[in-house]
């Protein structure tokens, strides 16, 4: 339970990244965190890196279940932060059903899930993020999941400000462009990749994870407490540009193997 002064948060997908560097700063910030993610073991190391109050659970956001649980475990929130989530490549006319479904799970309805056990949980005046991405308002050719997933996230996003708003509770999103983080770890591996994400980011270099993390806290914070529904642009002019020819880098890869 809150103490008058500390607040109480849980960050889905905090183990690694931008989830992880979030959970960092919502720390420093003075909040005590639960670090909640499909790799329990990883949670644990993290929350141990962080000390005492701060905890750690192991979930599946694909699975209502297990959601449910980590969120009746934790009582009333103040904070939820949302950062799991997966990409694949493929074209529209290759790919399985079962390989676009897996992403719209994770992406899309588990963020649906946890928003839906947050708002049950969040005390009125509560503050709930999601991470999207840049993809959710440019597409990227090979990307077709994961820009639906984005686009939906945006949407719903919204949808949950209306639905949550007269309880005080704030929704709202972030969308990254490219940062160096383990889901992007691939992709920056492909030759040109990296460097054609640049070359279309005004501010001329990569996010980090703390790019990103220092956003939320401010999403979080009393700073923000006439701003709900938003989905916020973090990806240094990114936007502004086009989106990497991403396909075009590994089909080259695999021409020249």
């Amino acid at each position: 339970m809150s103490n008058g002064s500390e607040r109480i948060a849980v960050i889905v997908g905090g183990a690694s990244g931008i989830g992880w560097a979030t959970a960092q700063a919502l720390a420093a910030d003075g909040c005590r965190v639960t670090i909640a993610d499909l790799n329990g073991e990883g949670a644990r190391e993290r929350a141990a890196e962080l000390g005492g109050p701060h905890a750690a659970a192991q979930v599946d956001v694909t699975d209502e279940p297990s959601v449910q649980r980590v969120f009746d475990g934790l009582g009333p929130l103040d904070i939820a932060v949302n950062c799991a989530g997966f990409s694949n490549l493929g074209l529209i006319t290759d790919m399985p059903v079962d390989d676009f479904r897996a992403v719209i799970d994770v992406c899309l309805t588990g963020a649906f899930i946890v928003a839906k056990h947050a708002g049950r949980t969040l005390r009125d005046g509560g503050s709930l993020v999601q991470v999207s991405s840049l993809n959710g308002r440019q597409p990227a050719a090979g990307m077709s999941a994961y820009c639906a997933a984005k686009a939906g996230l945006s949407m719903l996003t919204q949808v949950a400000a209306l639905e949550m708003g007269p309880r005080g509770i704030r929704v709202n999103a972030v969308a990254p462009g490219f940062v160096h983080t383990p889901l992007t770890a691939a992709a920056a591996s492909v030759p040109g990749v990296v460097e054609d994400y640049i070359d279309n980011t005004v501010l001329g270099r990569a996010g980090t994870p703390a790019d990103i993390a220092n956003a939320v806290v401010y999403l979080c914070s009393p700073g923000s407490s006439w701003l709900t529904g938003e989905v916020l642009d973090i990806n240094g002019g990114a936007h502004l540009k086009r989106y990497p020819d991403l396909m075009g880098h590994v089909m080259k890869l695999v021409e020249q193997s």
